[in-house]
């Protein structure tokens, strides 16, 4: 019997793979297209999901692919500049087809196995295990299932789990196009345009990222056509620009709901298959990978005997209420796109707001993750937060978590982690720039306890990683 089958070869389930591989459980991914994605769709990787992909060892691999943007102007398209409190922080545009072979290949080389021309059509469990029926007539068996298969996932029909949220009332027409016409004619005829749900902007020599309003066009059921952008810019600007070759055309809608449940029994659910919004501010992708990394040390830790009790629905208790927040903030952002007076007027006043570099930097820490606090009780602010690298006396932090192990961080000399040396490591430096005696980070990142007392710190490593070997 499998120890984990996912359902979905995407980002959150490539990521989830490697992460249970890390830590030695026997995966597959299940996926349903016989071949990965082809269209070249630009996604922006944000800091909290970069700074995972440092912990992994990963990041390097991303750089090298990708282009580094700044982070201001993420909030409603507002053009602000990111605060300088911010540092050097900044976004990665990369092609989601290169996120999705660069996570496929790492969870390939820690040993997973992936299948595709595979769908999941049928799901039941009992107390051992999940018995999966794909769409060959095989069925295959495992300790646990994870749902990673979109937000028309089948894993989550099956489960009976609801999906309640709004439909879309508006659908957008997005795609990458070369077009005949000089940047300066393109940028002269539409310098002026206020329709928030409209630009046209260089993405390489000749070729623009547009995107359009999909009122009046072809039947939704139906991809897009390049004949129906050039109506849509004909009407909105007075000309098509004379677009031609696409690269790639999509339509999205603004449709937004969220899992009643991400657990049920021996199932869970991730990315989209448990939330779906608008697209506003690019954070469906990195949702899902934060999902991933979240579940994935949960879910071993579970199948290796060691889970304290509840620590596999502390991710529906971290998780669920991270994506309530990025639902409620990308419909914040559709109201104020709209043309219409009110939002108009709100849309004036927050960019007055954003003048003041608070404001400025809470939006953006939204955005990009980066201002998350989950809840694990009464203690200084840093406390249930991410930590940000930092360099110590033999590296840098994150590249002490490559492993998916928790860490403390020592600058007192005093403490020890025995009884967990095969969960947690333990790193001892006076110098560390850390405004604190010594710290837990769980596998995720987050500061799980704050002190310098070995009795509590012995109380919170049992807490997060089980009873002590003896």
């Amino acid at each position: 019997m499998l120890d984990v089958i996912i359902a979905g070869a995407g980002p959150t389930g490539a990521m989830l793979a490697a992460e249970l591989r890390r830590h030695g459980v026997s995966t597959l991914l299940l996926e349903k297209e016989t071949q990965p994605v082809s269209f070249v769709r630009i996604v922006s990787l944000h800091v909290r999901s970069l700074e995972l992909l440092a912990m992994r060892g990963l990041l390097g691999r991303f750089l090298e692919r990708g282009r580094k943007r700044p982070v201001g102007g993420i909030f409603a398209a507002i053009p602000k500049p990111a605060p300088a409190s911010l540092g050097d922080a900044y976004l990665l545009g990369i092609p989601q087809p290169v996120v999705e072979q660069l996570l496929e290949a790492h969870a390939l080389d820690l040993g997973a196995e992936v299948r595709r021309g595979c769908a999941v059509t049928g799901v039941e469990q009992n107390k051992d295990g999940v018995t999966v029926q794909l769409s060959t007539g095989e069925q295959l068996r495992s300790r646990y299932l994870v749902g990673c298969d979109g937000a028309r996932s089948t894993v989550r029909k099956k489960l009976g789990v609801n999906f309640p949220g709004e439909p879309s009332r508006t659908e957008t027409l997005m795609g990458e196009i070369k077009a005949t016409a000089s940047p300066e004619e393109i940028a002269s005829k539409t310098a002026n345009i206020t329709h928030q749900r409209f630009w046209i902007r260089p993405f390489g020599e000749n070729t623009y990222s547009v995107l359009v309003p999909a009122a009046e066009v072809t039947d939704r059921a139906e991809p897009p056509t390049l004949d129906d952008f050039k109506k849509q810019l004909r009407t909105i600007a007075g000309t098509d620009f004379g677009l031609h070759s696409p690269r790639w055309l999509s339509r999205f809608g603004d449709a937004t709901r969220l899992a009643e449940r991400y657990r049920v029994g021996r199932v869970l659910l991730a990315g989209d298959a448990a939330h779906i919004h608008p697209p506003a501010g690019g954070q469906g992708l990195n949702l899902g990978l934060q999902d991933a990394v979240n579940l994935g040390w949960k879910l071993a830790a579970q199948l290796q005997g060691w889970a304290p009790d509840g620590l596999l629905d502390t991710y529906q208790d971290e998780r669920r209420p991270v994506a309530e927040d990025v639902l409620s903030n990308t419909r914040a952002q559709v109201e104020l796109s709209s043309p219409e007076p009110g939002p108009r007027a709100m849309r004036e006043l927050l960019t007055e707001l954003m003048d003041f570099e608070d404001v400025n930097q809470y939006l953006i820490e939204k955005i990009t993750a980066i201002g998350i606090r989950y809840n694990f009780g009464n203690g200084p602010d840093l406390l249930g937060r991410r930590l940000p690298d930092l360099d110590l006396h033999h590296g840098r932090l994150y590249d002490q978590l490559h492993q998916g192990r928790g860490l403390v961080l020592d600058r007192t000399g005093r403490l020890t982690v025995d009884g967990w040396p095969d969960r947690v490591d333990l790193i001892t430096d006076p110098a560390a720039a850390l405004d604190a005696p010594a710290l837990l980070l769980r596998p995720d990142g987050y500061v799980a306890w704050i002190g310098d007392n070995q009795h509590d710190l012995n109380d919170h490593l049992t807490r997060w990683f089980g009873k002590p070997r003896t």
